[in-house]
């Protein structure tokens, strides 16, 4: 499966950084990129369950692809949400039920930094996209 433009920017660059910090830095840049969610999307039907932080995902459908929005009020997890909506964007349903995140997370050099709460902050945002799009 070929990697979407952004996706492929990310891969090289978080390839790049020799440690974690830099790494850690270069996830929160990324989690700047992500489109602020006004207030009407932050509410409790686009939140995410499972998450220790808070997360809202809104998601659409535009021309049968999938087009995903993510924010949360940790600084570390909109990165990884950031990385997340890079690796997935512009996918169909079945398409995105085949991505392995775990998989990109460890192509990123981050998987080990992610501790277990993280992982399954993760794994529910991508639970949620699967329930989402289920059917298309």
């Amino acid at each position: 499966m070929t990697l979407p433009s952004a996706a492929q920017e990310a891969l090289d660059a978080f390839t790049a950084c020799p440690g974690w910090e830099q790494r850690a830095r270069l996830l929160m840049q990324w989690g700047e990129r992500l489109e602020p969610l006004d207030e009407a999307e932050r509410r409790d039907a686009n939140r995410v369950t499972g998450c220790e932080s808070q997360v809202w995902l809104v998601a659409e459908q535009m021309d049968g692809r999938w087009v995903f929005r993510a924010s949360s009020d940790a600084r570390l997890l909109r990165g990884l949400l950031a990385l997340l909506l890079v690796r997935i964007d512009g996918l169909d349903g079945k398409l995105l039920s085949q991505v392995d995140v775990v998989g990109w997370f460890e192509q990123l050099g981050l998987s080990r930094q992610l501790s277990p709460s993280r992982s399954n902050g993760l794994n529910a945002v991508l639970q949620q996209m699967h329930s989402l799009t289920a059917g298309s």
